[in-house]
């Protein structure tokens, strides 16, 4: 095992784009980098349980079972839907105010309190409900353990190196989503911001619905 060798690799896995670092950028954009980085506490959580699943060798059963995999997969993109119709149907932006309320009004900083518990509490059902992620760490996780030294070791190593590579794609997106927020001056742009979030989480879902095992 080696956790160095294993750190580029993760990081570039952890930046592939998917619903969880969707949901980065658009929280770096309403709510801040700072937020961003404390909601994938609840993403961090989510992979935590996959990992400890596939140390124990439950993640193959799960991948091998049908059923399983299919209801993790309806139930990730029936939850995409959800937050995509919302935002969709959307005119608010947290953390901005419209100062004249009118189309086109500008906006300026402000607007309803961001919760935490509820950033971490929508990137945990996004990372929990993704199938893709039962793939990673029980097929191709496992592939960087050396079976001649002691696994579960190696398994806490390996995860700790990968769930701090999430950390780091979050800072890139949320970073990302913060210059974006820049170029949000009118109360219109906000819904189609809004209507941008909103589509992409539900293509995601679409994507989710068409995924393989």
């Amino acid at each position: 095992m080696d956790a160095l060798l294993f750190a580029p690799v993760a990081v570039a896995i952890a930046l592939t784009p998917g619903p969880n670092n969707f949901c980065g950028l658009n929280n770096g954009i309403r709510a801040g980098i700072g937020a961003a980085m404390v909601a994938t506490l609840g993403r961090v959580a989510a992979f935590a349980i996959f990992l400890t699943v596939s140390a124990v060798g439950l993640g193959a059963m799960l991948l091998a079972s049908e059923a399983a995999f299919t209801a993790v997969k309806w139930v990730g993109a029936c939850y995409l839907f959800w937050l995509g119709w919302r935002a969709w149907r959307s005119r608010e932006f947290s953390g901005l105010d419209v100062v004249d309320g009118a189309d086109g009004g500008a906006v300026k900083a402000g607007g309803a309190p961001v919760r935490l518990q509820s950033l971490i509490a929508q990137e945990f059902l996004l990372g929990i409900t993704n199938p893709k992620a039962i793939i990673l760490f029980a097929a191709v996780f496992p592939q960087f353990i050396d079976p001649g030294q002691p696994a579960l070791r190696q398994f806490v190593v390996l995860g700790a190196v990968y769930l701090g590579a999430e950390f780091v794609s979050t800072a890139v997106y949320a970073a990302g989503g913060r210059q974006i927020r820049r170029f949000i001056r009118t109360s219109r742009g906000v819904v189609r911001l809004n209507k941008a979030t909103g589509g992409f989480f539900m293509g995601a879902g679409g994507l989710l619905l068409a995924t393989n095992r």
